[in-house]
């Protein structure tokens, strides 16, 4: 196989991880609107796939630069060491997709990125770059969604304080699609970006283009990918986004849904790549607590961080020993 046709290949791995990407967070998105009942699932992966193929155009490419140079040596990437970074990150999405545990297609595909770098050339491989930050997010992109969700309910209650519940719900039923909006879009602009740095990335290892810059193309094709993956659903990680972490009603699920897109948009102004799951997670949990701690399905949220800080060494090891097979097939790789 010759280097163009490689990095065609790649470039069609890369999408379909996009893809993969937006079916595995499609519960991301849909997660809160489908369990209070103002959508239904049809209409609602139709809602987010829309927003997250427009939002994909919206504040720049910086996390893109961030994925693709802002973690490994890109003096020592190749169309080889990409292939088998994608592959740690998509083996992965689908295990935790299959187990039903929503975790972090971003932290799997930067894992993934760093551990085919790290099996080519050790530490050498690797760049201090926006490590420290983006691993400092992981925890504090839940807390943000968190403290923002929070505070958004004790406005909802101060302000709607005059209202019955049930008042409340008429209004916040129609307040949540554009919540469920603005999550899309936050979700749409920060992960697309993340495919967009993977195949740029690959353009400059296989000399298709001499800097770092992403082509208008890729945006198109990356947004498409993630929309359409969107649009495939995620059912198995709605449940647990849903109804088991804590019991939702419209007027929470608008706040849930504001406050995990408050946190992604700040990471994305930031130039940081995040997860879309530990936001939304953060943020149901903190619309829960309000009532009382004991309302917020603790163990099952132990589940889940669990599965966030196994992603990027999994992903890491996965890539890997993907890499260690490819050169064992193809010496001189």
């Amino acid at each position: 196989m010759n280097t163009f046709d490689l990095v065609v290949f790649i470039i069609g791995v890369a999408l379909i991880f996009d893809y993969i990407n937006g079916f595995h967070d499609a519960a991301n998105s849909i997660a809160t609107v489908v369990s209070t009942r103002v959508l239904t699932p049809t209409v609602a992966v139709i809602w987010a796939a829309l927003f997250n193929f427009f939002a994909a155009y919206l504040l720049g490419t910086g996390v893109a630069s961030t994925v693709g140079s802002g973690f490994v040596n890109v003096h020592l990437v190749t169309p080889w060491v990409v292939l088998a970074g994608l592959a740690g990150a998509i083996l992965w999405d689908l295990l935790t997709w299959y187990l039903a545990l929503p975790t972090s297609s971003s932290h799997a595909l930067i894992g993934g990125y760093a551990g085919a770098a790290f099996a080519k050339a050790g530490f050498a491989g690797l760049v201090a770059g926006k490590w420290g930050i983006t691993v400092a997010f992981i925890v504090l992109s839940p807390l943000i969604g968190m403290a923002a969700a929070y505070l958004l309910m004790v406005g909802v209650y101060w302000g709607f304080r005059r209202f019955t519940p049930s008042q409340m719900d008429r209004h916040f039923r129609r307040y949540q699609l554009v919540s469920a909006a603005l999550f899309s879009c936050a979700h749409g602009t920060n992960d697309a970006q993340k495919t967009m740095g993977i195949i740029t990335a690959v353009l400059v290892a296989g000399g298709m283009q001499k800097d770092f810059h992403v082509p208008s193309w890729v945006i198109a094709a990356s947004a498409g990918a993630i929309g359409l993956g969107t649009m495939s659903g995620g059912w198995r990680i709605v449940k647990t986004m849903g109804t088991r972490l804590t019991r939702l009603q419209p007027r929470s699920g608008f706040c849930a849904e504001t406050g995990a897109a408050v946190s992604i948009l700040f990471a994305t102004y930031l130039g940081l790549p995040v997860s879309s799951t530990h936001a939304i997670a953060g943020a149901i949990a903190g619309v829960g607590s309000i009532q009382r701690t004991r309302a917020v399905r603790w163990h099952v949220a132990g589940g889940i961080v669990t599965a966030w800080v196994l992603t990027i060494p999994a992903s890491a090891v996965v890539a890997a020993i993907t890499y260690y097979a490819i050169r064992l097939f193809l010496p001189g790789v």
